[in-house]
């Protein structure tokens, strides 16, 4: 668990910006994985508190290399977000802008083609063309994709995200399936990392290390609110946070919920913000798990995450 205050740094050329540095920052939660011996596979066994999975539960046919930069895109791609909501919801000029196609995760049938995009494409492939129409951004990909049928072949140029085009850069032929919510509907068989940067006033800088993922959205959110307000949103309770951020302030569900909320409780947190929408069981095993050492609290969106923090004496958002 980490506080998200101190990690937060703003560059403003005009010096316009005002800083109201918290005492008590929101802290996020993050769910580890790295390699294990044999003994620690043995402890980890033993531990309910540790998930051991093998190399093929965890990375499926992607490589750790490949996994590492997609979390670490998702990083990026949840403090772009947190930055938009935050600044929106404080009325600043805020706009989002769409980034790279990049093959974030890889839709595979049950027995698929060796044509389709499970066997031709791979995660981390950019897309720059399909069948000779640029596709820079997902707003391009659309209008290339209407009206295609299931099992027509596409040309599909892509490279390697954050690697040289002209070095990496590979043409491929790939067969459309059937979209698994409209059989109807014909697509290449990715689903695309989220990769639109934000346009704000000036600059913010928050450093999270070689950490991955996007579940410390709604941190980031709350931390960006309370640095740029007088007052402290968290109150009197040491607070912490797990949930994906959007644009419409929605909080996402995570994975390793049951991991996060005993790192919160071992970290001395009071109140554990979590997204309503986990499940029954996972909610009702992480409170069983901590019993009455943390309060976990289930959240829909931004406004409820507010609410729920008033309730310990945080403060209030100017109008």
């Amino acid at each position: 668990m980490s506080a998200v205050g101190p990690r937060l740094e703003f560059v403003d050329p005009n010096g316009e910006v005002q800083r109201y540095p918290a005492d008590n920052s929101v802290n996020f939660v993050t769910a580890y994985g790295s390699q294990l011996s044999a003994l620690e596979s043995f402890i980890g066994w033993v531990d309910t508190d540790v998930d051991v999975q093998t190399k093929t539960e965890r990375f499926g046919k992607s490589t750790p290399s490949e996994q590492r930069t997609l979390g670490y895109q998702a990083m990026v791609g949840a403090k772009q977000i947190a930055e938009y909501v935050a600044f929106k919801r404080l009325g600043y000029d805020a706009t989002l802008q769409y980034g790279p196609v990049v093959v974030e995760q890889l839709i595979c049938l049950a027995e698929p083609a060796p044509d389709s995009a499970c066997n031709r494409l791979r995660l981390g492939d950019v897309l720059e063309s399909v069948d000779g129409t640029p596709t820079p951004t997902i707003q391009q990909l659309v209008p290339v994709m209407e009206d295609r049928k299931v099992g027509e072949v596409l040309e599909i140029v892509v490279h390697e995200l954050d690697a040289n085009p002209n070095e990496t850069r590979r043409t491929e032929r790939v067969r459309l399936i059937a979209s698994p919510d409209n059989t109807e509907r014909a697509i290449i068989g990715f689903v695309p990392a989220d990769t639109r940067t934000v346009d704000v006033p000036f600059q913010v800088d928050i450093d999270t290390d070689t950490i991955g993922g996007p579940s410390a959205g709604l941190a980031f959110t709350l931390a960006l609110l309370d640095e740029l307000t007088p007052g402290d949103l968290m109150g009197r309770a040491k607070v912490a946070s797990t949930g994906t951020i959007s644009e419409d302030e929605t909080v996402g569900v995570i994975g390793a919920l049951r991991q996060k909320a005993v790192a919160a409780a071992g970290a001395g947190a009071d109140v554990f913000l979590v997204p309503a929408g986990q499940t029954a069981d996972e909610i009702a095993e992480a409170k069983r798990i901590v019993g009455d050492d943390l309060e976990i609290v289930p959240v829909a969106n931004l406004t409820e995450a507010l609410e729920a923090l008033a309730n310990y004496g945080g403060g209030e958002l100017p109008s």
